[in-house]
């Protein structure tokens, strides 16, 4: 992705993190429980596959969210603010301008909430047992949701095409790996079907069903031969939107 976000191939950028705890501080479970939650009663579960009793939980949230939302809302950071904060601060501040943005909150209510609780760490917080959006929460996280939709034409590609990936003007939000424009591969899997996104990206190209491909890439042919391994092939499932055919 372009700026900050999927930064395959660049130097420089400092030490990596081998710490291979999911979770590093016990808040941490926290933030995955909210977004697990939010995803869970988002409103587009009751036209979802499989499809979600979302209008009979105990719940004001009426709004859509998806990976795409979190998604979005880390990438729409400024890109030094991005590199700053750890995983799961970024997944907070997306959840926080969210609730914000779609006024379930004010930002100086969520100023004062903030402040409460970094002067009293040890209290309560408030509790509001909802048992049916409970159970959804672990059915959801056992099932998730679909985007996939019969398919309704051919393909433009097929196993074996050689492509070329586009180079589309910056969204707020891509599927499309920075390290990957301009680049060329072979068609290795066309999946059945259609798949939708959850958030339309605008001049980025995706969100309404398309194909999916599976596209192989010659390590070499990304990174260049003397920072690649020997017979290494890279591959990328790409909405058809961002595939062409290669020259």
């Amino acid at each position: 992705m372009k700026l900050q976000h999927h930064l395959g191939g660049i130097e420089n950028l400092g030490p990596v993190n081998l710490d291979t705890r999911v979770f590093a501080e016990p808040w941490e479970q926290r933030i995955f429980g909210i977004h697990a939650t939010m995803m869970a009663e988002s409103a587009h579960l009751s036209g979802a596959l499989p499809a979600y009793p979302v209008k009979e939980l105990q719940t004001n949230f009426d709004s859509n969210w998806t990976w795409a939302s979190l998604r979005t809302g880390a990438e729409d950071m400024q890109p030094f603010e991005y590199f700053k904060y750890r995983y799961y601060e970024k997944w907070l501040s997306g959840i926080a301008q969210f609730f914000v943005d779609a006024g379930y909150i004010s930002a100086e209510e969520l100023e004062d909430k903030s402040a409460f609780y970094r002067a009293h760490p040890d209290a309560a917080l408030p509790e509001r047992p909802a048992p049916r959006l409970a159970a959804q929460v672990d059915a959801y996280l056992q099932r998730g949701d679909s985007g996939y939709h019969e398919p309704d034409r051919a393909p433009n590609f097929n196993v074996g095409d050689k492509v070329r990936i586009a180079d589309p003007d910056a969204a707020d939000h891509t599927r499309l790996p920075g390290y990957l424009r301009n680049k060329t591969g072979i068609v290795d899997l066309v999946y059945p079907g259609r798949y939708a996104y959850f958030v339309s990206t605008g001049v980025d190209g995706i969100g309404e069903p398309m194909p999916v491909y599976r596209i192989a890439f010659d390590a070499a042919s990304i990174w260049g031969r003397d920072k690649s391994e020997p017979l290494t092939t890279i591959y990328a499932d790409l909405y058809e939107a961002y595939v062409r055919a290669a020259s």
